[in-house]
């Protein structure tokens, strides 16, 4: 027998979508196959990579095994959401200048990793990046990704309107040649 399909209300990247499926459907399916979102990507199905990776209320969620009913009154955010080729997010911009992407197929999952793990905590240190940062990446760009969020952070943590002393310790303490960052 067919499990009859629900309508839901889905708030993903600040606008609330309406959404016909199986209320146990995985939020990945409902982004890449109903809304058409492609930037999330499929890599295990079962949790253990990463590259599904999305925000759901702040945190950085597995979507291939949290079905989409789960996802119903929170807040979704995918890596459409993060920024654009005008208007790059800080990570995005780091991502680049650190030269992360290899592949690029883990890209969409560790950036989504990362920017919730910078809203939380915005100056990580490399014991809380490699904490938070449990996405797989086969080609092995580790250390590029820790750079990055530490470039990122440094820019966001040092924005226009924080005060020159602040700003002073705080690239000291993140120890990051700024003038790439600037």
């Amino acid at each position: 027998m067919e499990t009859p399909l629900a309508t839901f209300q889905l708030a993903v990247n600040s606008t609330t979508v309406p959404v016909e499926a199986d209320p146990a459907m995985p939020l990945l399916w409902v982004l890449r196959d109903v809304l058409n979102l492609t930037g999330t990507k499929f890599g295990c199905g079962v949790a253990a990579c990463g590259a599904c990776t999305v925000k759901l209320d702040g945190q950085a969620v597995r979507s291939c095994v949290l079905p989409v009913s789960a996802a119903v009154g929170k807040r979704i955010e995918t890596i459409e959401s993060l920024g654009t080729a005008d208007a790059p997010h800080a990570l995005q911009k780091a991502w680049v200048v650190e030269q992360v992407p290899q592949c690029g197929y883990c890209q969409s999952g560790m950036l989504m990793a990362a920017s919730a793990l910078l809203a939380a905590n915005p100056k990580p240190t490399d014991a809380d990046i490699d904490a938070a940062m449990t996405n797989i990446c086969r080609c092995g760009t580790y250390q590029r990704v820790r750079a990055a969020i530490q470039r990122a952070a440094l820019e966001l943590y040092t924005s226009p309107n924080m005060p020159a002393a602040h700003k002073a310790s705080a690239v000291a303490a993140m120890k990051i040649d700024t003038e790439v960052v600037a």
